[in-house]
C-alpha cells in the first residue's frame, strides 16, 4: 500500500493513496487499515511528514563513497565497524514542497539524499529475519545539514537538528524491496547524487537489529540510512529533489509504463519524489 499524512481541520489525518485519490482513515495505520469513509482529491492535499516520530534515527557513513568525500569536509575518512548513529529530533521534521530556513549564522548548508523507513510497530531486540515485519514502508528524505555549524561544534546535534532539517516524504510505500533501490537526489534539476541500497554498508535488516538492540523503536519512528557520495551546499532559492526508485528488474509495476516522446519510459514511483526549497 501507498500510504500519505495530510492536513485536515488543523490536524494530521492519514489515508491509503489510490491512484489520484487520497481514502482517509479513522487512525494511523500501525495496526490495520481502517477507512473513515471519506476521500479527497491528492491535489487538493497539504501533505505533511509521513510519520508519528518520536525520534529521526540516523546512520552516518553507511556508504564508501561517502566516507571517502567526508575526508575533506570533516577529517572522518575511517570506516566505522558498526553503524554510527545519531539522532534528529521531531522538531526537524519538514514536509514535500515545503521551505528550508536556516538561521543567519549558517555559512553552508548541505542536501543528503536517503532512503528513510518508517516503523509500525513497537521494536525492540528484533532479530534480522524479522526486521521488516516491524517496518510499516519506505520514503524519502533529505538529512540538511548545516555542515560548518557541525565541523565547529565537533558534534553533530546542532548542526543537524535545526528547525525543518529532515524533509520526507510525500509517500510510504511497502510495495518495493529495500535491498534493489536507487536514491537520486537533484540540485535545481541536475543529478548530484545517486546511489543503490545494494551498497548500503549496513542495510535495512542489520540497521533494524543493531538500532533496537539499544534502543526501543516506537510506531512511527524513522530511520534514515545513510546517504551516498555526491553531498554539497545549497544557496537561497535552490530546489532539492530526492527520488527512491525501485530497481526495474526487482519492481512489481504498479501501472503501465509507456515511453515519452524520447523513448524513455518514466520512473516506476514517480509519486515517491521528495522537493524541498531553500529560501
Amino acid at each position: 500500500m501507498r500510504f500519505v499524512k495530510l492536513l485536515r481541520e488543523g490536524r494530521g489525518v492519514w489515508g491509503v493513496l489510490h491512484g489520484d485519490v487520497v481514502r482517509t482513515l479513522t487512525e494511523p495505520p500501525f495496526e490495520g487499515v481502517r477507512y473513515d469513509g471519506e476521500s479527497l482529491p491528492l491535489s487538493g492535499c497539504r501533505l505533511l511528514a509521513p510519520c508519528e516520530a518520536t525520534k529521526i534515527v540516523c546512520i552516518g557513513k553507511n556508504y564508501f563513497d561517502h566516507i571517502h568525500e567526508m575526508k575533506s569536509m570533516l577529517d572522518a575518512s575511517h570506516t566505522p565497524d558498526r553503524p554510527t548513529l545519531f539522532l534528529k529530533a521531531p522538531n526537524a521534521l519538514n514536509a514535500h514542497l515545503g521551505t528550508v530556513h536556516a538561521p543567519d549564522f549558517v555559512g553552508r548548508l548541505d542536501y543528503e539524499g536517503e532512503l528513510a523507513v518508517v516503523m509500525k510497530r513497537r521494536a525492540k531486540d528484533v532479530p534480522e529475519e524479522e526486521a521488516l515485519d516491524y517496518v510499516l514502508g519506505y520514503t524519502c528524505l533529505n538529512d540538511i545539514t548545516a555542515r560548518d555549524v557541525q565541523k565547529a561544534d565537533g558534534q553533530w546535534a546542532r548542526g543537524k537538528n535545526m528547525d525543518g532539517f529532515a524533509p520526507m516524504g510525500p509517500v510510504v510505500t511497502d510495495e518495493v524491496d529495500p535491498e534493489h533501490l536507487t536514491i537520486t537526489t537533484r540540485l535545481n534539476g541536475q543529478v548530484v547524487q545517486q546511489g543503490r541500497t545494494e551498497q548500503l554498508i549496513t542495510g535495512v535488516r542489520a540497521l533494524i537489529s543493531f538500532i533496537t538492540a539499544s534502543m526501543t523503536l516506537e510506531p512511527g519512528d524513522v530511520i534514515a540510512t545513510g546517504t551516498p557520495a555526491g553531498v554539497g551546499p545549497m544557496q537561497p532559492g535552490d530546489t532539492v529533489e530526492v527520488e527512491v526508485q525501485a530497481s526495474e528488474s526487482y519492481a512489481t509495476p504498479l501501472y503501465e509504463r509507456t515511453a515519452d516522446a524520447q523513448g524513455r519510459a518514466p520512473p516506476l514511483f514517480l509519486e515517491f519524489l521528495l522537493e524541498i526549497c531553500y529560501n
